[in-house]
């Protein structure tokens, strides 16, 4: 079966984001790498088709990102190599080729980075009697952090959720997170009620506003992902000197705290959405921290 070349990654990166409903910052992740591959083989190998790349193609490409000025790093050439792995097994399920070039291509190994997370003294000093703000603004912050800090959903989770998603009757919010997959992540009752008086003050500001999403800008629109990251990073600056501000720090905190606090690992992976354990596991240090902070203090030879 052949594809017009020009729709092969076109047709790809609409998969990605309707069928896989990855974000949009993910999809375009996926088209710069794709393209910066075809930019190669038109360049090295004066090929214009993806299917005609081999295999040594692949590992010639992702050697001269490693041995380039640039100086890729393995985290970021591991990244390009998942891109081409998704984007071929696409196109074998379509019949476009019959083996993928990527098949035996192992990803470089790179050192795991630590979580960052917000100490828990301070998240309880970010929502403990503070100001956010005045207006409509103020009590999108608010709500914005409590959230992200009480149910570890993701960027994209948050700016897309929907009133039908949150259940005043089971106490829970309804996640629909990365490849369409949901999960149910209970909430306390301080949560429920802001939502509540948050949708009740609506009617209040406009007349006409978008009535599906749960958080809404001051003109009465859904979310974008930029929006959130700004008041995020703008708010966290004041309880913390971390370098790193993003709305993923809190959802490192939201699994960091509960692990520190006694809950068990597999728990922590279903409310954060994890398709493995493994991607759970690197919370797990600081568990350990906790467990040497007590036996110091408990153990007579501590």
């Amino acid at each position: 079966m052949q594809l017009p070349e020009d729709r092969l990654l076109l047709d790809f990166l609409q998969y990605l984001r309707f069928e896989k409903r990855y974000s949009d910052h993910t999809v375009r992740a996926y088209n710069d790498d794709l393209l910066q591959f075809s930019v190669y083989l038109s360049r090295e190998y004066e090929l214009n088709k993806f299917e005609l790349a081999s295999t040594a193609m692949v590992r010639s490409w992702l050697s001269a990102q490693r041995e380039g000025s640039a100086g890729v790093s393995p985290r970021t050439i591991s990244r390009k190599l998942s891109s081409l792995r998704s984007f071929y097994k696409y196109l074998l399920k379509k019949g476009v080729i019959r083996v993928s070039p990527v098949n035996n291509l192992a990803a470089p190994k790179a050192g795991k980075k630590l979580p960052v997370y917000v100490e828990e003294r301070q998240a309880a000093m970010l929502f403990d009697g503070s100001s956010f703000g005045d207006g409509w603004k103020g009590l999108t912050t608010s709500l914005i952090l409590r959230l992200f800090y009480q149910t570890g959903m993701r960027l994209t989770e948050l700016v897309t959720l929907k009133k039908s998603q949150v259940s005043t009757y089971t106490r829970s919010i309804k996640v629909l997170g990365k490849g369409n997959k949901e999960r149910v992540v209970p909430v306390q009752e301080d949560l429920l009620e802001e939502i509540r008086k948050y949708e009740a003050m609506k009617a209040t500001q406009w007349e006409t506003y978008d009535t599906n999403h749960v958080l809404l800008t001051e003109k009465g629109k859904p979310l974008y992902a930029q929006y959130v990251y700004r008041i995020v990073k703008g708010y966290l600056g004041n309880f913390t000197t971390l370098s790193k501000r993003s709305p993923h720090i809190l959802r490192h905190s939201f699994a960091t705290h509960l692990l520190n606090n006694g809950a068990e690992l597999n728990a922590v992976k279903e409310l954060l959405g994890h398709a493995s354990l493994a991607a759970t596991q690197v919370y797990t240090h600081t568990t350990i921290g906790k467990l040497k902070e007590v036996h110091k203090k408990a153990h007579p030879k501590g």
